[in-house]
């Protein structure tokens, strides 16, 4: 594809619109949104006047005054069309390990006669190690098998059935209607991650019939570093459901402050301690960046994009990389994996040249596609940068071999 062709494209973009939402340095392509979204423009100001006129004006008045209290549901109530669950299933709450933790507990704790939680191999790191803590604190069997097993791994033993929606390396994608199909017909529970899908691909979490998910805010839904993660609960589960942190959000009558713990009804009972309102302001500046896009627009340029960068790189790169993702784009998400040998020193060439992307031992190189602010032209120049980079052999360099504390 030619760059002509390829801004073409970008002018025929239904999503066009959404990149001015977003502030880029010029001459960079930014390939690293599922790691870390790009600056909404609205988040400066939105920060500034959260901090200097509500914190610095009314100081703790704010709580009431500017509600405060509130901004966990109805910040949370924006991410309803970008994964297809009701305003009242969502909450924005501290991290998405500590989210995984709570839900993974409440869901093993409903299902006291089982032993078992079900995950994948190769899980992503955090999602494991949340789910061997728990096990090992709750007298329960950590159960990892192939992707391709899962479903036939469930049975009468397993509480719940904990899985990441999209790989974090391949980004290939679980189906979420059969995994949930197959836990509900032996009574087990689901727990999903939505960390690399929710703002990437359309996720239809009521309608897939999911019981519970966590995600994150700080990678395609554009919240900032560290933004607060999110989680959903099924309004069919809400009021059964006992969270294994009991903390003072998520009483019933927080500011009657009595000794003994009674559970908040429905979604806040999953509330722990008090809520990050700086990050809340950020994270609702970078759900805004959403308003009036359709999911499925997102999906469908998430896998044109992807899909003209794998033609792209396999035509101008050969033999010197393998890719690592599903080739049939219905099967992957938003960020394409290619292997090479040396790809740390290949990902330090390319970000020297203005190429943003990201790596992951031993071997893999990550592109990450966001449909609301990446280009057509700029996967073809990524993929030029590319090829230019492995034929010259410019990666063999020292400087480029050194590794740096994040990878």
């Amino acid at each position: 594809m030619t760059r002509e062709e390829a801004e073409q494209l970008d002018a025929a973009d239904p999503l066009a619109f959404a990149r001015e939402r977003f502030i880029l340095p010029e001459n960079l392509i930014y390939l690293d949104g599922n790691s870390l979204g790009a600056l909404p423009r609205a988040v400066p100001a939105m920060l500034a006047d959260t901090a200097e006129r509500q914190w610095g004006d009314d100081l703790i008045g704010s709580w009431n005054k500017h509600g405060w209290i509130d901004w966990p549901t109805r910040v949370a109530a924006k991410l309803s069309p970008i994964v297809g669950a009701q305003t009242h299933e969502l909450l924005i709450a501290d991290s998405t390990s500590v989210c995984l933790f709570k839900l993974l507990g409440a869901a093993a704790h409903a299902r006291p006669q089982r032993k078992t939680i079900l995950t994948q191999q190769r899980n992503f790191p955090t999602d494991l190690y949340v789910a061997q803590g728990l096990a090992e604190m709750m007298g329960l069997q950590l159960k990892a098998v192939p992707a391709d097993e899962v479903i036939g791994a469930i049975d009468a033993d397993t509480a719940a059935v904990t899985l990441v929606h999209v790989d974090y390396r391949s980004a290939s994608i679980h189906d979420m209607r059969a995994v949930n199909a197959a836990a509900h017909a032996e009574g087990a529970l689901t727990v999903w991650d939505l960390s690399h899908s929710a703002g990437a691909i359309a996720i239809d979490l009521d309608g897939t019939a999911c019981d519970l998910a966590v995600g994150c805010g700080y990678k395609y839904l554009n919240g900032g570093p560290g933004a607060p993660a999110f989680l959903f609960v099924a309004d069919r589960l809400q009021n059964d459901l006992q969270s294994p942190l009991q903390g003072w959000m998520g009483h019933a009558d927080p500011f009657a402050f009595e000794d003994d713990y009674r559970p908040a009804r429905a979604i806040n009972r999953f509330l722990t301690g008090t809520p990050s309102i700086l990050g809340l302001a950020a994270l609702e500046a970078g759900l805004d960046t959403f308003a009036d896009v359709s999911m499925r627009d997102v999906e469908a340029k998430a896998r044109i994009l992807s899909q003209i960068f794998i033609d792209e790189v396999e035509m101008r790169c050969g033999a010197e990389v393998r890719l690592e993702s599903p080739r049939d784009p219905r099967e992957r998400a938003s960020h394409v994996v290619f292997a090479h040998a040396d790809a740390y020193a290949v990902m330090q060439a390319l970000i020297d040249r203005n190429v943003i992307g990201d790596f992951r031992a031993p071997t893999l190189m990550r592109f990450g596609f966001a449909p609301l602010y990446n280009t057509h032209a700029q996967v073809v120049a990524a993929a030029e940068i590319l090829a230019d980079i492995l034929i010259a052999r410019s990666w063999d360099q020292p400087r480029f071999k050194d590794r740096a504390k994040v990878t």
